[in-house]
C-alpha cells in the first residue's frame, strides 16, 4: 500500500487545482533540471532553500524584501498547510468533523500558497529576454505573437484583484497555454492546469521599492523571468511526455 510519502512524492501537489502532477510528470520534470522540492523526508511540507542569495534579484527586487518574502510568507504557510493537515487527521482520529470546513479552505490556501511561491522562486531566478524553441512556438500558437502574450500577461497580473498572482499555465486535457489571475492562493484556477510561470502579486512581493506601483514591478519583473525553467514545466506537463 503506498504510503502518504510516496503519495505526495508522485504528486507534487493535489486537492488545490493548481497542479496535478502525475508520477510520470515528476521524473519528466526531473530529467529536465528542475523539481518541486515542497516535502521534508518525512512528507511534512517544507519551504526548500532558495535557489539564489536575497541580493541576487537586485536592483529589480531588493535584498531585504526577498528576504522577509521568503522567511515570513511562504516558510509558514509551509507550517500552517501541516497544521491544518493535523487538523484533518484529529478530526478522523475522534470522528468529529465539525472544524472541517475551517481545516479543508485553510490547507487550500495554505498549501497553494506554497506551491506558487516554490514556482515563482525559479520563475524569477533567471536574465529575461526572450523564450525559444517550442515555449516560443506554443506562445505563437495560443497567443498570436510574443509581444501579445506579454500585453495580456502583464495586463491581467496588474489587474488582479487585492492579493494574488499572474499565472501562465499548460492545460494537458486541452493542449493549451493559458494566462490566469489567482486571487489569493487558490481562487480562479481551471482544474487540471499546470502553473508553468508565475508572478506574485501580493504587496509584500514589491511594497518596499514600488509602493503602489504595480506595474512597474510587473513590467521589471521579465528582466528576471527564467525562460529556460519555463520550457522545462511545459515539456514536463506535455501529454506526450506521459506514459499509458
Amino acid at each position: 500500500m503506498a504510503t502518504r510519502r510516496d503519495f505526495l512524492h508522485q504528486t507534487v501537489a493535489a486537492g488545490t487545482g493548481l497542479i496535478l502532477a502525475s508520477s510520470d510528470v515528476l521524473h519528466a520534470a526531473e530529467e529536465t533540471g528542475y523539481s518541486d522540492k515542497l516535502t521534508d523526508a518525512d512528507g511534512k511540507y517544507t519551504a526548500a532553500p532558495l535557489p539564489f542569495a536575497y541580493d541576487a534579484l537586485e536592483p529589480v527586487i531588493d535584498a531585504r524584501t526577498v528576504e522577509l518574502h521568503y522567511t515570513f510568507h511562504h516558510k509558514p504557510a509551509a507550517v500552517a498547510a501541516n497544521k491544518a493537515e493535523d487538523g484533518l487527521v484529529k478530526s478522523r482520529e475522534t470522528n468529529d468533523f465539525a472544524l472541517v470546513k475551517f481545516y479543508e479552505k485553510e490547507l487550500a490556501f495554505q498549501l497553494s500558497s506554497h506551491i506558487l511561491h516554490t514556482i515563482y522562486w525559479t520563475s524569477v531566478s533567471g536574465k529575461g529576454g526572450e523564450p525559444k524553441g517550442d515555449l516560443a512556438k506554443a506562445i505563437e500558437r495560443n497567443f498570436g505573437s510574443y509581444a501579445k502574450f506579454k500585453a495580456q500577461l502583464v495586463a491581467a497580473t496588474v489587474a488582479v484583484e487585492a492579493s494574488g498572482w499572474g499565472i501562465v499555465g499548460y492545460h494537458p486535457a486541452t493542449a493549451k497555454l493559458m494566462v490566469m489571475q489567482c486571487e489569493n492562493h487558490q481562487k480562479l484556477t481551471a482544474w487540471g492546469i499546470q502553473p508553468i510561470l508565475v508572478l506574485d502579486v501580493f504587496e509584500h512581493a514589491y511594497y518596499l521599492k514600488y509602493q503602489n506601483k504595480r506595474g512597474d514591478y510587473v513590467n521589471q519583473l521579465f528582466s528576471l523571468i527564467n525562460w529556460d525553467n519555463v520550457a522545462q514545466r511545459m515539456q514536463a506537463a506535455l501529454p506526450a511526455r506521459r506514459t499509458t
